[in-house]
């Protein structure tokens, strides 16, 4: 199906600005935040995963939350994540919001049946009568040397599953916003959180905004080419046009913040605007999700408006190594941006 280009880009989401409603947090702050103002709000409302309680979890984001809610909205499981998320499911069924947390995205594996089978169809299956409002918290990615088993990107195979929605915030107060609405919506939706970007600082809104899905955000505006990047390689992505700024070369970096439902309207049009498409993931290139992005572009009447041809620039099909050397090389770097870009502008 042909997508018409929309209107002027304007209507893209802008990053919040710094200001006196607004404190620096850090992303892990800002995700306990959220999960804070949602156990306050509404009693339905529950934390589960391993060692979430008093632990804080693997990555400290829960915290002390155990402490401020009690263990009963707060609850440590049994290491058995088919179970935890067999549990959400049938809790989400029985009018409660559960919010699962996985330790590493990896680890989904072992609940993909719940996940894919269950939480995503029932809604389908039942001609409405039920839903399903969870939402699975998973951290995921490389750059910490967890290896092969600890480091994957696997936003592909949850945007795959009709029924599901995805989100991959960049910036803390995202991470904040897209969290509460992802809470408040009655589907379920896995929330993928860059294990990198746990330490990373920016402003959050003091309030209880909500940052809707499936509403992109351009980060940075230019002339000569649109990147488009996910989670960590938002910022990544916006480091790479500051340099290319440097050498007279501007960029659009546009962040779609949920990959399901697909902001495609903001897409296109700055991808029509530029004229040239870099699309930047961490996951390996084969059956990534930024494939999913290029054919959009080529469907759309953007295609007539491209200068270049439509560039990739994505994580090796191999497993995340060990060694820190190989896994920098196993993914893109800010290096990689700058230089495909370059040569995506200079050659075309």
């Amino acid at each position: 199906m042909t997508t018409t280009l929309p209107g002027p880009a304007a209507a893209a989401a802008q990053p919040p600005e710094d200001g006196p409603a607004h404190r620096t947090l850090t992303y892990a702050e800002a995700v306990r935040e959220a999960l804070a103002e949602a156990l306050r709000s509404d009693p339905r409302v529950f934390l589960l995963g391993e060692d979430i309680g008093v632990y804080g979890g693997a990555f400290g984001v829960t915290g002390d939350l155990v402490h401020r809610f009690g263990e009963d909205r707060v609850r440590d499981t049994p290491i058995s994540e088919l179970g935890i998320v067999g549990a959400a499911v049938g809790a989400a069924l029985a009018g409660m919001r559960p919010v699962v947390e996985i330790q590493f995205s990896d680890f989904t594996a072992q609940a993909m049946d719940q996940i894919a089978n269950q939480a995503a169809k029932i809604h389908f299956m039942l001609g409405g009568a039920a839903s399903v409002p969870l939402v699975l918290r998973a951290p995921g990615g490389s750059g910490t040397g967890a290896a092969a088993q600890h480091s994957q990107s696997l936003e592909a195979w949850f945007a795959h599953v009709p029924g599901l929605k995805v989100v991959m915030p960049a910036t803390p107060a995202d991470a904040k916003g897209l969290l509460l609405a992802a809470i408040d919506d009655p589907n379920p939706v896995v929330f993928l959180e860059h294990k990198l970007l746990y330490k990373r600082s920016g402003p959050v809104p003091s309030g209880a905004d909500r940052v809707p899905l499936g509403q992109a955000a351009v980060r940075r505006q230019g002339q000569d080419l649109t990147i488009v990047a996910t989670g960590v390689m938002v910022s990544r992505a916006e480091e790479a046009a500051r340099q290319l700024a440097e050498d007279g070369i501007t960029a659009t970096v546009v962040d779609p913040r949920t990959l399901v439902p697909l902001d495609d309207a903001t897409i296109i049009s700055e991808v029509a605007a530029t004229g040239r498409a870099l699309l930047v993931q961490e996951a390996p290139r084969t059956c990534g999700y930024m494939a999913e992005i290029a054919a959009l572009i080529a469907d759309s009447d953007a295609f007539g408006r491209l200068r270049a041809p439509i560039r990739r620039l994505s994580g090796l099909d191999v497993p995340i190594p060990y060694a820190p050397q190989l896994e920098r090389a196993a993914v893109p770097q800010v290096p990689d941006i700058v230089a495909e870009a370059t040569r995506l502008v200079r050659s075309w």
